[in-house]
């Protein structure tokens, strides 16, 4: 028993076993086996270093966005006039990464709690059994106003009229309002920080620079008009109706060279579809919504309603870094050589079960031993046989 324990120990710390090898002269076999053998390699240096660059490891920044607006907005309507800076076109306040800027409203003052006639086309009634009491999008009183021949409903009145949108857009000055985009990542993995204020970009540059994807394409401040432009938007028609830009800011950045190299590239793409285009069977196309500012008069509370009809910017931050790692270099390097035995298992498969002399290359590869149950232990009741089959 000791010594069957010593034996299998020595065999297993001083016996080394490999597997044997047939080289066989076959032009088939050997060109399909070359074919295979460059197509795994064009595909570990063309696919996965070249292109997706796994001699590297990667990492996506933790993003801070700061906005401002400015520009003056000019109107004038029966007469009155007014100016509209950034507190009164901006939504919400100044600073967000996502903000509306008020291209049209529609305007109702003075309303106050109270009975009125819905708008004409509403709600239409030729008796008080046309205007059912509570219903309808307003609470109806369940009268029908003879002089409008529309339901009367308990609301803010006047009833907003907001079937006519104002075309052009009250605002068509936004097209020249101007945008500053403050924007700094940081790479954690890395240890690396960046902002868009790159190098040269500074107060100098930044006071006479204004955004242009080929003369200025680092300016960090665009003009409205501009933005819209290079969406795919005509201004007038999405100042309408009001839309949705996204403002991507893409840090694609390469850390195996210089930190300088890492700068910012922007570009624009509509949201929520184009107001421009033509299907009707597309729902929800522009951008709106609804404010109050509500007042004391006569010691009743009344309020200014405003139909705002926007652009809305969203900016979207999209980053990711690479740097040389000897971790993904080396996994990619095993993953390819593994990929090589592709070769032999297909070449195996081509002269084991595909050529016409098959019998004869499985015996000159594949060794068949005999064991004779009645002497186990002895080596000399065991043959080997090669058959030499053709």
């Amino acid at each position: 028993m000791k010594n069957q324990i010593t034996n299998a120990l020595s065999d297993f710390f001083f016996e080394y076993e490999t597997p044997r090898q047939v080289l066989v002269r076959n032009r088939r076999v050997g060109v399909v086996c070359r074919i295979i053998q460059l197509g795994v390699l064009a595909y570990i240096i063309g696919w996965v270093f070249i292109y997706e660059k796994g001699y590297q490891s990667t990492d996506v920044a933790v993003s801070s966005v700061y906005t401002k607006m400015k520009g003056v907005g000019y109107t004038s309507i029966n007469g009155t006039e007014r100016v509209w800076d950034v507190a009164d076109y901006v939504f919400p306040s100044q600073g967000d990464a996502s903000f509306v800027v008020m291209t049209n409203y529609i305007i109702t003052e003075g309303q106050k709690m109270g009975k009125c006639p819905e708008l004409h086309g509403k709600h239409n009634c030729s008796s008080n059994a046309d205007c059912e009491g509570g219903s309808f999008k307003r609470q109806m009183t369940g009268v029908c106003v003879d002089e409008t021949k529309t339901c009367q409903v308990l609301a803010w009145c006047p009833v907003e009229d907001d079937l006519v949108i104002p075309d052009p857009p009250m605002l068509m000055s936004a097209e020249n309002y101007t945008l500053f985009i403050k924007n700094s990542v940081t790479f954690p993995l890395f240890g690396v920080s960046r902002s868009n204020l790159v190098e040269g970009i500074d107060a100098g540059y930044i006071s006479k620079c204004l955004y242009h994807p080929e003369d200025a394409p680092l300016c960090p401040i665009f003009r409205l008009g501009d933005i819209v432009k290079l969406s795919g938007f005509n201004f007038e028609t999405i100042a309408t109706v009001g839309g949705a830009i996204g403002i991507v800011v893409d840090w694609t950045c390469n850390f195996d060279v210089s930190v300088k190299h890492c700068k910012p590239k922007y570009t624009f793409h509509g949201l929520y579809g184009n107001p421009a285009e033509t299907d009707k069977a597309r729902a929800s196309v522009g951008y709106n919504f609804r404010y109050a500012k509500h007042y004391m008069e006569d010691r009743y509370q009344k309020r200014t309603l405003m139909k705002v009809f926007g652009i809305r910017f969203d900016i979207i931050v999209q980053s990711l870094a690479r740097k040389f790692d000897i971790i993904p270099t080396l996994t990619a390097i095993g993953s390819g050589v593994g990929i090589f035995g592709v070769a032999t298992v297909v070449c195996d498969l081509v002269l084991l079960y595909l050529l016409p002399k098959r019998a004869f290359y499985k015996n000159m590869k594949f060794k068949y031993t005999d064991t004779h149950a009645q002497d186990p232990d002895s080596e000399a009741c065991s043959t080997e046989t090669e058959a030499s089959k053709k």
